[in-house]
């Protein structure tokens, strides 16, 4: 950067008083930090990489205390930088102010491909950072797996299965399937059948692979409990939240099968789940049946979840997960983006295949178009039911999907009883007017019991203990 940039990025520390995911501070007032490699690491390892700058003291309310000596700490950075693996190349400025000397490091992004950036001092499984917030973290060992993944092009979903045979496959499945894939292939249809079995991966020096086992066997969760879909309904808007009832769930299932077994099984429970509320279509003025979110677009954010998952053996003791809130249904699958992918990107450029096989089976027979039109077609669906745009997010080693519905459909009484929920609970036992009163914190009885009773009691949601007789000085209110 230059003098003048790193002059506004001192003043930006000033205002803002804190590190950010891109900025880290040093003081260096009387040397050189000794233990920049966790923070050379994590930047290195981010798409924005980040600046590192020396001569402000976080522990003195963001000081600007300056350097010990401008040249020193430079070739002192330099040499930390030289212990990293990859080695890390910094672009480094000196401005001075008011007296005082401050050096900016800024540490640019190391390609995939050299991912993870780790000091060699520790090794890539003790070394390795990646930034959270304003803190840099350890790496976990999945973290670490997923660069060496994508770097060394393993392919997990065709990893042998020793303990599976080929007499557990579906064989009617598989008929199926190498009847689809012979189709219009005259050369294909040529070879022997145990021989396509090997070519396309089926069988690997005549073992099982997991693409297999996910495919064509009826019940994978033999070999692998975990690799299956875990479907809740939560009574509110986060988890942890408790239903009138006091349940933490309002439906619950464990989703088992093949990944197409998994899937219809996942649109089953939530099509159980979801309101449908009927509208007028304003141009054909017919009425429709309409249900909280599009099933299309709710198929094909199942569908990435089960093909593009991560099947390795860091993962394979984490389902899916499938959680439908009062506002949004989340679906949440082991391993982060992969490749060089961006999410901003998503749906608009063709990106690198986890799961080529599987998604290959999964074409062939039918269940999938294989042609990254799934994320354009969640958001044309969402668009088209005039929803919220579906929100996609990486997170440490895990992909969500969040669609929305539209909140603002709710009934009156829905929304009575969100907003009123404490109430309501408080008022499980039946109460008093002067106990609701002072539960709300209200000095008038009166005005509470009018403007906050009154109308969940006309909506039928709070009822009286003498309705005959509203005024009665021994009424109690109460909700079932």
């Amino acid at each position: 950067m230059t003098t003048e940039e790193l002059l506004e990025k001192l003043e930006l520390i000033q205002k803002m008083k804190c590190e950010t995911s891109t900025l880290e501070i040093k003081s260096a007032e009387q040397g050189c930090p000794q233990r920049l490699y966790d923070t050379l690491s994590s930047f290195s390892n981010q798409d924005d990489g980040g600046i590192i700058i020396f001569g402000v003291d976080e522990k003195q309310g963001y000081k600007e205390v300056g350097v010990y000596d401008p040249q020193d700490i430079q070739k002192k950075i330099n040499e930390q930088c030289l212990q990293m693996e990859p080695t890390v190349r910094p672009l480094l400025t000196v401005v001075e102010k008011d007296g005082n000397f401050f050096v900016s490091a800024e540490i640019p992004s190391a390609d995939i491909t050299d991912r993870p950036v780790f000091y060699q001092g520790k090794g890539r499984m003790k070394g390795s950072y990646t930034r959270v917030g304003d803190s840099d973290e350890p790496m976990t060992e999945y973290e670490v797996y997923s660069y060496e993944a994508y770097r060394k092009k393993y392919q997990d979903d065709i990893r042998v299965i020793d303990r599976v045979s080929f007499a557990a496959l579906d064989q009617d499945l598989l008929a199926t399937y190498i009847e689809f894939l012979k189709k219009g292939k005259p050369r294909l249809a040529a070879i022997p059948t145990d021989e396509i079995y090997e070519l396309m991966s089926i069988k690997r020096d005549n073992r099982i692979t997991l693409s297999a086992v996910m495919n064509f066997c009826p019940y994978p969760q033999a070999y692998f409990p975990q690799l299956c879909i875990i479907a809740t309904v939560v009574p509110g808007t986060e988890l942890g939240t408790i239903g009138e009832q006091e349940e933490r769930f309002l439906d619950n299932q464990r989703i088992e099968g093949n990944i197409s077994d998994m899937l219809d099984g996942a649109i089953q429970f939530v099509s159980r789940n979801m309101r449908t509320k009927t509208i007028i279509n304003s141009q054909t003025g017919k009425r429709e049946d309409r249900p909280d979110y599009p099933i299309t677009a709710v198929r094909e954010a199942i569908l990435n979840a089960l093909v593009h998952r991560d099947y390795s053996i860091h993962t394979e003791g984490m389902p899916i997960q499938l959680i439908m809130f009062e506002d949004r249904m989340e679906i949440r699958n082991p391993g982060g983006i992969y490749g060089r992918i961006k999410i901003d990107q998503l749906g608009k450029v063709q990106p690198d295949t986890r799961n080529p096989v599987i998604a290959s089976e999964l074409e062939v027979l039918k269940i999938t178009e294989n042609r990254y039109s799934g994320i354009p077609t969640i958001r044309r669906m969402m668009q088209e039911y005039d929803l919220q745009q579906p929100e996609f997010i990486d997170e440490r080693g895990s992909f969500i999907v969040k669609l929305y519905k539209d909140v603002m459909e709710q009934t009156a009484v829905e929304m009575d009883r969100v907003d009123n929920r404490e109430l309501l609970l408080f008022c499980k036992t039946p109460r008093t007017r002067k106990e609701i009163s002072d539960y709300l914190g209200l000095n008038s009885v009166a005005y509470a019991i009018q403007t906050r009773v009154m109308p969940l009691v006309d909506k039928g949601i709070i009822k009286m203990s003498i309705p005959e007789k509203p005024k009665s000085p021994k009424q109690l209110f109460y909700c079932d």
